[in-house]
């Protein structure tokens, strides 16, 4: 059975690189991965960066403006560092100008964004409650009222409201009690691409069992991780390009052999089967190099061509 006949795959746009990134070059990976079947285009929020990156509400609405039905998400953006009201507002239009496609992933980020943006982390737990409360109530209300701790509404209005019913707020968090708090607050969990495949592995039961103990299905809940990546016919190659991002992009560069997947097709489809046995359901597979090329790889390898 192939891949694609087990979960769903999701495809990195170009967005966030150690090189310059072409526009056509994002034009490209967008309407193929739309052709080809992937479900859904996404990228990650890094505003303050040593590295180049996109804005994901600028790159995305891009994307939504080339395609015409796959899906649109980040994971994540940094919520703590942004106003939930000018979140809510930008995804609904994000939704509003694809005809519903949006997927909006959060996350607490690392203490360095707090220092960034002079965001003070105490109470930041609650913060991060109110702030998606502040958001759903704003998609959902003619007129929202909201009085919390950090912030306060009274007979707010905001139009336009999303498309979709329920826009979906996936979380992309690492720590034990943040991935047992997804299963209450979030509509799907993403394990980062920087985490190690053993985190994944002893995230997934702790979602899971949080799953089931509020009465949701984990079957129908989306499990993924980002997987930073490289493929090609000569394992050498694909390692080499695996090692210069880990090591330039996340100085780490036993990330490569920890948390990323690179080798020989065969190679490649082998680690994303033990990924899927660990419990995920979707994949967000991310190219970290040649990616018009590389998205015609990895469809092969998936089953999607």
């Amino acid at each position: 059975m192939a891949l694609k006949d087990k979960i769903a795959f999701g495809m990195s746009l170009p967005h966030r690189s150690i090189d310059p990134i072409a526009i056509d070059t994002i034009r490209t990976v967008a309407q193929r991965a739309e052709a080809l079947g992937f479900r859904d285009l996404w990228v990650t929020e890094n505003t303050l960066d040593h590295v180049s990156c996109f804005d994901p509400v600028v790159i995305l609405t891009y994307a939504a403006a080339v395609t015409h039905t796959i899906r649109l998400g980040v994971s994540v953006a940094v919520l703590p560092v942004h106003d939930p009201r000018l979140v809510a507002h930008q995804w609904a239009c994000l939704d509003a100008v694809s005809g519903g496609r949006a997927i909006l992933g959060v996350g607490q980020g690392r203490p360095q964004h707090f220092k960034e943006f002079q965001v003070p982390m105490e109470g930041r737990v609650s913060r991060l409650r109110e702030q998606i409360e502040v958001i759903r109530t704003l998609w959902t209300q003619a007129k929202s009222t909201y009085h919390g701790r950090f912030y306060a509404l009274d007979a707010a209005m905001m139009s336009p409201k999303p498309v979709q019913q329920t826009l979906p707020i996936w979380f992309g968090v690492g720590h034990p009690d943040a991935v047992r708090r997804a299963a209450t607050l979030a509509d799907g969990w993403m394990g980062s691409g920087g985490s190690t495949v053993a985190d994944f592995a002893r995230s997934v039961p702790l979602l899971r069992a949080a799953l089931e103990q509020a009465g949701r299905d984990p079957a129908t809940f989306p499990i993924s991780k980002r997987v930073f990546m490289a493929v090609d016919e000569r394992a050498e190659v694909a390692r080499a390009e695996l090692y210069r991002w880990y090591d330039e992009v996340y100085f780490n560069p036993d990330g490569t052999e920890t948390s990323g997947i690179y080798g020989t097709p065969e190679q490649v489809r082998e680690k994303l089967e033990a990924l899927v046995a660990m419990g995920a359901n979707h994949l967000l597979l991310n190219p970290v190099s040649r990616h018009a090329e590389q998205v015609e790889a990895l469809a092969e390898v998936v089953g999607l061509k």
